[in-house]
């Protein structure tokens, strides 16, 4: 098979034997599905969820797909199986997929230099640019860093202009030495699928992939589910100064192959029953035995950090794959995947030895109940030890973000009260610009500086003055807190650059009004 399980055994059924096991086998179910409804309903109560779906397979069938909750907070519109989630990063598989199926025809091979298909392409150093492969854009460990990020978090750039900018961005690390999340490389992945295959990527998943899976509930991007014009979407949730708020789609278009197919809990059976096949559906191979492994085949370490649930799995070893990440549990190998963007999380895992899979979707910001639901299923269908997930773990991540309060309280205590900025607030205003990330504007408005950073309101707000020449910066409307803005002085005094985050590398110099001496 292609998973490359050893099945050896040959069964003989009595009919009379065979219809007892089969009453057993339905009643284990219906106690197995009731047992998930009542933990599920009392999860997303402790975790404050407003809706969620959820799709579990077992030995090729569907066995469990279902919505909780409702839609939007305050409204009536119940989730369902059918219901619309982004996918967000659990589309890397598919872009992985895509490249797998390319490999087949020739069209790419996975050890190919990246600038054999797409010559463009430049990372800052010229020398590991000619040597990056089609494999190194899926498996998160060829130098850059998570700051690359902002690229796309602008909102103003096209995926061209995002993969020609990171030329301008130092390596964060030596490649190959580290592990560092890289949406950005992604979408490189997705630029060879389309450059190896004529067409878009989002047009090769939705006919190459969503069609001969009959995953009519699916588009590869925001815009493709809008066209699809169904009222049966989620709503976006975000937990702002304590309270649950309703909050604009995010959407990451510029960037899809990295996080924009959308779909729904039914059309991620068929894909997780397609995976568990070894890609295979109606006895049709789309992509060789050969390279869907290669896609499962361990390519990177990755630190246990990433995921804080590890934590309480306690594998013995973490890897990542071509998109997906991959530990041990309880003896099983275990492939797995989170989701998140703005308003919205996913997950998605499977266990190839036990044909197992379950994805969940939810409405509400990193909402940990999805490594909870995960776990619960696993267990409960491979008939393990009980255990409740969600309690553990809404003690872990609530210890984590406890912590995280302690940090800021400490950082403000260290704060040295009673200074003042070195220049009047007008001083400040200008175009500060960076030769990767861009421009933002400071200005000043109604006697207080603002900041912007390109034309999304969600990146736009006021600096508040924190010590010194350093401000608070708070963008949107406040869903991510406060972050650092620093100014700069030059040898003259003047304001020269202003750094975000407190990160070296986001540094944007000050740049000459027009009639100043140059």
């Amino acid at each position: 098979m292609r998973w490359m399980l050893l099945t050896g055994c040959l069964l003989f059924a009595v009919p009379g034997l065979a219809q007892e096991k089969s009453t057993e086998t339905a009643i284990a179910a219906d106690s197995k599905t009731a047992e998930l409804d009542a933990y599920i309903a009392k999860a997303m109560h402790d975790w404050n969820l407003p809706g969620l779906s959820i799709a579990v397979v077992k030995d090729g069938q569907s066995v469990y797909a279902k919505g909780f909750g409702v839609r939007a907070v305050g409204q009536v519109a119940q989730v369902d199986a059918h219901t619309r989630f982004g996918m967000m990063s659990t589309t890397k598989a598919m872009t992985a997929m895509a490249v797998a199926m390319l490999v087949d025809e020739g069209k790419l091979a996975w050890d190919d230099p990246v600038q054999k298909t797409l010559p463009w392409f430049q990372l800052s150093d010229a020398e590991f640019s000619r040597q990056l492969t089609v494999r190194d854009t899926l498996r998160h460990n060829a130098g850059v860093g998570q700051n690359a990020n902002l690229l796309w978090l602008r909102g103003d750039l096209s995926s061209r202009q995002i993969l020609e900018r990171l030329r301008e961005l130092p390596q964060d690390y030596l490649p190959y030495s580290s592990f560092s999340y890289a949406n950005v490389m992604y979408q490189l992945a997705g630029e060879l699928v389309s450059a190896a295959s004529g067409m878009p990527w989002d047009r090769f998943v939705e006919t190459r992939i969503f069609a001969p899976l009959g995953m009519d509930e699916s588009s590869a991007t925001y815009a493709g589910m809008l066209a699809q014009h169904t009222d049966n979407v989620s709503t976006a949730h975000f937990r702002i100064d304590g309270a649950l708020h309703q909050v604009e789609d995010g959407t990451v278009d510029s960037v899809p192959a990295a996080g924009a197919a959308w779909s729904s809990a039914s059309d991620m059976a068929r894909w997780m029953n397609f995976l568990l096949a070894g890609g295979e559906v109606d006895g049709k191979a789309l992509v060789s035995e050969k390279n869907f492994q290669e896609m499962f085949r361990p390519q990177a370490l990755a630190a246990g950090e990433f995921y804080p649930t590890a934590r309480l799995t306690q594998p013995h070893w973490m890897t990542y794959g071509l998109g997906w990440f991959q530990q041990d549990y309880r003896g099983h190998f275990v492939a797995m995947h989170t989701g998140s963007i703005d308003g919205r999380i996913s997950i998605i895992g499977l266990m190839p030895d036990a044909k197992l899979g379950v994805y969940v979707f939810g409405n509400a910001d990193h909402v940990e109940l999805r490594h909870a639901l995960l776990w619960k299923v696993m267990d409960l269908y491979t008939d393990a030890p009980s255990r409740d997930w969600s309690t553990e773990l809404l003690k872990l991540y609530g210890e984590l973000e406890a912590k995280g309060k302690a940090d800021e309280r400490a950082q403000d205590a260290r704060r040295v009260k009673g200074t003042r900025p070195s220049h009047r607030l007008a001083d400040y205003a200008g175009t500060y610009a960076h030769p990767a990330f861009g421009d933002v504007e400071v200005s000043l408005r109604d006697g207080r500086l603002q900041l912007r950073f390109g034309p999304e309101a969600v990146n736009a707000g006021p600096l508040k003055h924190w010590q010194y020449d350093s401000f608070r910066w708070r963008s949107g409307d406040g869903r991510h807190g406060e972050s650092l803005a620093q100014f700069e002085l030059a040898s003259d005094g003047s304001i020269a650059a202003v750094t975000l985050g407190g990160d070296p590398s986001v540094r944007f110099a000050r740049q000459k009004r027009a009639g100043q001496d140059k």
